[in-house]
């Protein structure tokens, strides 16, 4: 079984039980970035990529994951994948911890983070591809969907609206097109030709 195939199954599983079997799964793996500056639950940082808020939001991360991660791997192979993956889970939350750091309320979930570092990743891979947003069926060319994104995610993450974790959403895809060109550098003169 691939690494890609293992992330998924096991965040599915770990989601689902957590949503219809024990809410104490989601509870206790939630990032809370004020518990953690004071060293309490720093496994979170990592585990909270697991769980997820509802089922739309464990079925738009797990329909993201499966169009990009499976060809992904097979480019970059398994054990880069698992790294990209993983690291991106912890880098992805830097942003949040340093704002939320001292607010006792804020928590976070999900996996979008590290989402975000494969679908970025992939773009550098795949530049001549076209993406989709859902609902709205026009392809857009990879880079323009990626300058985009980046975009609306930094200015999101200024407005503090709502429950959406930009923060991470952005840190996650930079960390991905970092990840790519740091071990892999030359894919940036691949992309450019």
């Amino acid at each position: 079984m691939s690494v890609a195939m293992l992330i998924f199954v096991a965040t599915i599983a770990v989601s689902l039980a957590g949503l219809y079997l024990n809410q104490r799964i989601v509870e206790g793996n939630v990032f809370r970035p004020y518990r953690v500056a004071r060293g309490r639950d720093v496994h979170t940082a990592l585990t909270s990529g697991f769980v997820h808020a509802d089922m739309l939001h464990l079925l738009f991360n797990m329909m993201t994951f499966w169009f990009f991660a499976f060809a992904l791997e097979r480019t970059i192979g398994p054990v880069r994948f698992a790294l990209l993956y993983l690291l991106a889970l912890l880098v992805s939350d830097i942003g949040t911890f340093l704002k939320h750091r001292n607010d006792p309320e804020y928590g976070s979930l999900g996996a979008s983070g590290a989402i975000n570092a494969v679908l970025f990743a992939y773009i550098l891979y795949y530049p001549t591809s076209t993406l989709m947003i859902l609902p709205i069926p026009v392809p857009i060319p990879a880079p323009l969907f990626a300058v985009m994104y980046l975009g609306y995610s930094w200015w999101s993450a200024r407005q503090q609206r709502g429950r959406i974790n930009h923060d991470a959403h952005l840190g996650g895809a930079i960390f991905g097109l970092a990840f790519v060109l740091l071990t892999d550098p030359g894919a940036l003169s691949r992309l450019l030709s």
